[in-house]
């Protein structure tokens, strides 16, 4: 099957077949043709005059979102000389400009790297360089970390910018007078379309990467099966598009079924629930934290326009659950993913829901625990594994045999699984901190401290927490010269917070003497939670 990509940076940094997941294909919606665009699948295909977006701004139909994106594509290759297979970056939070810039990089052949609009300069020329992006399109308002990012980066990328959804932008102004006939990329179903950036226990992103036939199968799998979609509905979601459980559920999903998606620029309770009331959403995606904490506002809102709640990112506790379903009448279709496999692949939906447990394998899926030997288990608890139509590929990178064991995706979670076939949280297999659905790497919060003059050594840990599940705590050895106080605590976390994305800080510090240590020197983790 030829390629449609000519750059093949990141083709030729895929792990070696006998590397990669066995991936499975047995239902009939998931065997994609040879060649298709995931961009023209998602927008070209309802009709023209139907509702694809909208937001505070305004609404646009699928016709002026195919045109726009079109423009956009036009733009990259004709003018910023895009050739298939190169990296485009997207900065900026969730609006109609954001999602007609990541249709039009994939029809012009780009592979889209989003991120995060709380990432930094240092984050983002850490993905500058992996990536080695070759283009960038920015919201003006958050070109501040992008620029350092730049500085601090070998790269330097042609960059179109925006200007939210006021369409009064460098890029509005370039493609105002383009056609918007562009004829999309002829990419193959394993072309690259996405590459998605993970953080992993030692705080090195790891780049995850996804055909396009990835973006279609999270849709024909969990959304198809468990939602039952139709073109009526809107969806939204409290997740920006570089976490794959935003994309799903508030781009790919509502397009793949012909319905419209409602974008939020502004995070937080107040503005989910407000755009819920205002634009009539249907379905919503977001943490198990948003949900408890949407609870107190329900009263003198209309939420009556709701008929499916998603929750991902983290554990929904069965008491988080029974209080939505209370306050609503909604009972919450929780789901375990990962961005190593794209989207959701264990949930529980309607009458199958069994508060506490995250549910059943979604269909195109399979799934299993494994023992210490790593072989699979009938019942009992172990290590999650998974198999389907998705799979982890990390780029470049030797974590990949972390991940992917004898042909299973282990995701580095413990399970319970029954013998109904309902899987069971019970913990994180690793290191990583799961704070409000963020994952939080450890030693890059380390790493922030240690830049700090008064810190001479510290450890990171998650601790418990009723309201996010888990929130960063910091046990801190002063320098000498510097004395604890409740002012130093602030101090370092304001540090933190300018050095690395601020959902990372830790919301706890405490000082000791010493921080416990083996024999060697390498230090013990599991004392410090002990302690607390």
């Amino acid at each position: 099957m030829k390629s449609g990509l000519i750059d093949r940076f990141i083709a030729d940094g895929l792990p070696p077949p006998q590397d990669q997941p066995e991936f499975l294909f047995v239902r009939p919606e998931l065997r994609y043709p040879e060649r298709f665009n995931c961009a023209v699948e998602l927008i070209d295909r309802a009709p023209r005059d139907d509702l694809a977006l909208v937001n505070d701004c305004g609404g646009w139909t699928y016709g002026e979102m195919s045109d726009w994106s079109n423009r956009i594509a036009r733009l990259l290759v004709e003018r910023e000389a895009l050739i298939p297979g190169n990296r485009v970056l997207l900065r900026g939070p969730n609006t109609a400009t954001m999602f007609a810039a990541w249709l039009g990089v994939i029809k012009a052949g780009g592979i889209v790297v989003a991120t995060m609009p709380m990432l930094r300069g240092k984050e983002i020329a850490t993905i500058l360089d992996c990536a080695k992006i070759s283009h960038a399109i920015v919201d003006a308002r958050f070109s501040q970390d992008f620029d350092e990012g730049c500085k601090l980066s070998r790269s330097a990328p042609r960059t179109l910018s925006y200007d939210g959804d006021a369409g009064t932008g460098e890029m509005e102004r370039l493609t105002a007078n383009l056609l918007p006939d562009f004829v999309s990329c002829d990419t193959c179903r394993d072309d690259v379309a996405l590459l998605a950036f993970t953080s992993g226990t030692t705080g090195k992103p790891k780049a995850c990467v996804q055909f396009h036939r990835d973006v279609l199968a999270c849709a024909d799998s969990f959304a198809r099966y468990l939602l039952t979609p139709s073109s009526s509905d809107r969806w939204a979601c409290s997740a920006p598009l570089a976490f794959t459980f935003g994309l799903g559920m508030e781009l790919i999903f509502p397009w793949r079924f012909g319905g419209a998606a409602v974008t939020i620029e502004t995070p937080g309770p107040v503005a989910l629930i407000e755009a819920i009331e205002r634009h009539r959403v249907t379905v919503l995606g977001t943490a198990p934290t948003a949900y408890k904490a949407l609870i107190p506002l329900i009263d003198g809102h209309d939420l009556s326009s709701l008929r499916a709640c998603v929750s991902a990112g983290e554990h929904l506790p069965a008491a988080t659950w029974q209080a939505w379903r209370e306050a609503t009448g909604l009972g919450i279709v929780d789901g375990i993913g990962a961005t190593e496999m794209m989207h959701i692949f264990i949930s529980a939906a309607g009458d199958d829901i069994r508060p506490g447990a995250t549910g059943k394998v979604v269909p195109g899926y399979v799934a299993t625990v494994l023992d210490d030997a790593g072989e699979p288990l009938d019942s009992g608890v172990g290590r999650l594994a998974v198999k389907g139509p998705t799979g982890c590929r990390y780029f470049d990178d030797e974590r990949q045999s972390d991940y992917v064991d004898n042909g299973w995706n282990v995701t580095g979670d413990t399970y319970r699984l029954d013998a109904t076939g309902y899987f069971w949280f019970v913990a994180r297999s690793d290191d990583m901190i799961v704070s409000s659905g963020y994952n939080i790497a450890a030693p890059e919060v380390e790493g922030a401290l240690y830049a700090h003059p008064a810190v001479l050594e510290c450890a990171v840990i998650g601790a418990p927490d009723d309201e996010r599940g888990q929130i960063v705590k910091a046990f801190v050895v002063l320098a000498k010269g510097h004395e604890e106080s409740d002012d130093l605590v602030v101090k370092l976390q304001h540090h933190v917070k300018a050095a690395v994305a601020p959902y990372k800080y830790p919301r706890a510090i405490v000082f000791v003497d010493a921080l416990p240590k083996t024999a060697t020197g390498k230090l013990q983790r599991f004392s410090l939670r002990v302690a607390g």
